[in-house]
């Protein structure tokens, strides 16, 4: 027999197998004996008391014979020789868009401006180490995207978009922990995801699909109002009728190539702020109200949402036990983000601390047309670079000096790799997002008593929270509005956000570029 159970536990015994078979034998008054195997088909942590549970979905193998099964590959068909689609990158909407092309028959051409994961670290080094910055390879163009090199979280909202549970079985399919099909929130980790990406393109070269690195795309080859291919910075000439556009959210050259050529485009509001690390230690405190989590409990994140004045301040992108990164796509800019490995198991914590933006924000930058808010990002970014020292060491200062306007005397180190320069922030942003941005940590102390604190370091400035576009596609053929054969796709076109909502929208693209449209 097999019994499903859902179970509110202590840690330490959710967190220890031979504990949680003595609760579950106790609860069903059956002997230890008759209990070959508990599944555990879900997981997530309850912290809203002072006393922590966690909430365990599992099927108990009662008398019954359990046997391991594992998520597999479907059986794809080989695709040398079948119809070609273009891709534009090769971050996750590209990559699974590629999967589900060879699954419905079609080839890809998978193009991508930076490196392979291999190839990159070389270049994060350099930006690192060296304050270099390569165009083309860093942490969030290359293989795998900018999602590679920044975290891995898999957790979206965007469920109604797709099969969620697909993309994580295709993810555990190629080398990832079985645990993200179990975690309400699951998380692979920087350090293990560049071989799941290395595997993936493995398995589309061997399928008979192409991957092209260090393919810079730099034209779109239009007639009548239809693609017909795309032109890198080599002069090669890539043809196809069909063409994916997956670049991310930072592809600013495409936008422009777009904007110049003609091909409809729009402006997305997003939002812009700072990045500020903790101890992980504190956040855990907070959180768990507790002096020491354990070793039954994770580092914590957080997640807090305020109004300030009319506008969002909310937590992005939260990283528990991780470090913030230097995230620049362009010599004379500085941009931040965070990252954990897989395990969580730095003694910082970090996290985007942002604010909501607005149409009417970006009417001082109207001459631009479409590309207004990505000139604000731009103007921002270059302001931090100058106030940084024109190097990638970030402007920074203590939390409760940025609140109260005070320019740190000394700073401690902190997890970005470059160093930090004590600066005002003040100097960085405009005024409605400087204040909000204090206004909101206040706000965010209500909620999380200990939050403000001097040992924290406010880094900025964090802006690449999605992108400033919209690539307008119609809702059915999801073709671009204009364009014919072109498919504006993922996070870049601005209908994603994260590695699993951009895995989804490349699935989508892919299923729509093997349907006939008349459009």
């Amino acid at each position: 027999m097999i019994k499903e159970l859902q179970l509110r536990l202590l840690p330490e015994i959710a967190g220890q197998i031979e504990e949680l078979k003595n609760h579950i034998a106790f609860s069903l008054k059956i002997s230890n004996d008759d209990i070959n195997h508990i599944e555990v088909t879900g997981r997530s942590i309850d912290a809203r008391q002072r006393t922590i549970y966690i909430n365990l979905k599992v099927n108990v193998f009662i008398k019954e014979e359990f046997t391991e099964t594992s998520p597999t590959l479907p059986r794809y068909s080989n695709v040398k020789n079948a119809e070609e689609v273009i891709i534009i990158g090769a971050g996750p909407a590209g990559l699974f868009a590629a999967l589900k092309l060879i699954e419905q028959g079609i080839k890809p051409i998978l193009i991508e401006r930076g490196k392979d994961v291999k190839e990159r670290v070389s270049d994060l080094r350099g930006i690192n180490v060296h304050h270099i910055v390569n165009e083309d390879s860093n942490y969030c163009f290359g293989e795998g995207g900018a999602g590679t090199y920044s975290d891995g979280k898999l957790y979206t909202r965007s469920k109604k978009r797709g099969n969620v549970r697909e993309i994580l079985e295709l993810l555990v399919a190629f080398g990832a922990n079985k645990d993200i099909l179990v975690e309400a929130h699951p998380h692979i980790g920087t350090n293990k995801l560049p071989d799941i990406i290395k595997r993936i393109r493995e398995n589309i070269i061997d399928q008979g699909g192409e991957v092209h690195f260090q393919k810079r795309v730099i034209d779109l080859v239009i007639e009548n109002n239809q693609i017909h291919g795309v032109i890198t910075k080599d002069g090669n000439h890539f043809k196809a009728k069909k063409v994916i556009l997956a670049t991310g959210h930072s592809a600013r050259d495409i936008f422009e190539l777009l904007y110049n050529k003609g091909i409809q485009i729009e402006m997305k509001p997003l939002a812009i702020g700072v990045r500020v690390e903790h101890k992980q230690s504190l956040i855990d405190s907070i959180q768990y109200s507790c002096e020491d989590r354990g070793p039954y409990l994770p580092p914590s994140p957080y997640n807090v949402v305020k109004q300030v004045d009319g506008r969002g301040v909310y937590s992005f992108c939260m990283c528990p036990g991780g470090v913030i990164a230097p995230c620049a796509t362009k010599p004379g800019e500085i941009v931040t983000n965070g990252w954990s490995s897989s395990q969580r198991s730095r003694s910082t914590a970090n996290s985007g601390i942002v604010v909501e933006l607005k149409p009417e924000d970006f009417k001082p930058f109207a001459k631009y047309g479409p590309l207004a808010a990505m000139e604000f990002q731009k103007e921002i970014e270059k302001k931090a670079w100058v106030l940084g020292g024109e190097k990638q060491t970030v402007p920074a200062q203590r939390l409760l000096d940025f609140i109260e306007g005070k320019i740190s005397d000394d700073l401690p180190k902190t997890s970005y790799p470059p160093g930090i320069v004590s600066t005002d922030l003040k100097e960085i942003f405009p005024n409605f997002i400087y204040k909000s941005l204090r206004k909101g940590f206040k706000e965010f102390d209500t909620s999380m008593r200990g939050y403000l604190t001097n040992d924290a370091v406010v880094h900025a400035p964090e802006t690449r929270t999605s992108s400033p576009v919209q690539i307008p596609r119609d809702p059915v053929s999801l073709q671009h509005v204009q364009i014919k054969g072109l498919f504006p796709c993922g996070e870049g076109a601005g209908y994603a956000g994260g590695i699993i909502s951009a895995a989804m929208d490349g699935f989508k693209c892919a299923e729509a570029c093997s349907i006939p449209h008349s459009k």
